[in-house]
């Protein structure tokens, strides 16, 4: 990865930090090299977004002088501010919203977020557009986030629904039809009290068929700190990766 601007330096103040965020990345670029080696992918087919929500500025300084390009974080609220005061010490991360988006927070997130990771409607799909349009001179990647248990109250586009408005195929098309975005694939997280492997395998079936409509749509969003490995296997493209790379969060907001 490189492009991060050189000069960035950590906060001075906690060069431990930058050392303990050091020793994590590494061990988690192994584990990303050996779970690619181990089912015969290439390493360069999955990228590594560092999840930093809840953590400060500082942190996600210090991941860029180390070479992270990829950020993400779920709440707007945290996120707008912790961008800005990223941007103006001289970063310029690849910013992914990955939480659950409301459509009055779109015109917000498209001004530091160069990928959406959650779109689950059609009306979420289109008030992103129209934000884009309005604060944006390129599109927005997005992953439509597809609910893997077909269960409407967990969130996520539903495979197979007719639903005009939550189905996976009407947001999908939703996404690939607007001017100010870009359909970049699917995103999923496993649900509560499924196994890895059932999930993500179930998220490989559902984008086999994604990309028989939309064989341009090949990311694929899936795994984290504990299960990147089974998701790298299932065909991930990215892995979202928060204790694992920066440590347990000392509290939750």
């Amino acid at each position: 990865m490189t492009d991060v601007n050189p000069t960035v330096r950590p906060d001075p103040g906690r060069p431990d930090r930058r050392a303990e965020l050091a020793v994590g990345l590494a061990r988690v670029r192994a584990r990303i090299a050996d779970a690619c080696a181990a089912v015969g992918r290439d390493r360069t087919e999955v990228t590594m977004i560092a999840v930093t929500k809840t953590y400060p500025a500082s942190d996600v300084l210090a991941l860029a002088s180390l070479g992270v390009v990829d950020m993400g974080e779920n709440r707007d609220q945290e996120a707008a501010g912790k961008a800005a005061e990223v941007a103006a010490a001289g970063a310029t991360p690849r910013w992914h919203f990955i939480g659950q988006l409301q459509r009055n927070k779109c015109r917000s997130v498209v001004r530091y977020a160069d990928v959406v990771q959650s779109v689950d409607s059609v009306r979420l799909a289109r008030a992103l557009d129209a934000a884009a349009l309005a604060n944006r001179d390129r599109p927005v990647d997005v992953f439509v986030q597809v609910s893997v248990d077909a269960d409407p109250a967990r969130g996520g586009a539903l495979p197979g629904s007719a639903d005009p408005d939550a189905g996976l195929d009407p947001v999908a098309e939703a996404v690939a039809g607007a001017t100010g975005l870009r359909l970049a694939g699917l995103m999923a997280v496993a649900p509560l009290g499924w196994e890895p492997e059932r999930a993500f395998a179930r998220l490989a079936e559902v984008a086999r068929a994604f990309r028989t409509a939309h064989p341009e749509a090949v990311a694929l969003s899936a795994g984290m700190s504990g299960d990147l490995e089974i998701a790298i296997e299932y065909g991930a493209t990215h892995v979202r990766v928060g204790s694992a790379l920066l440590g347990m969060r000392s509290r939750l907001r």
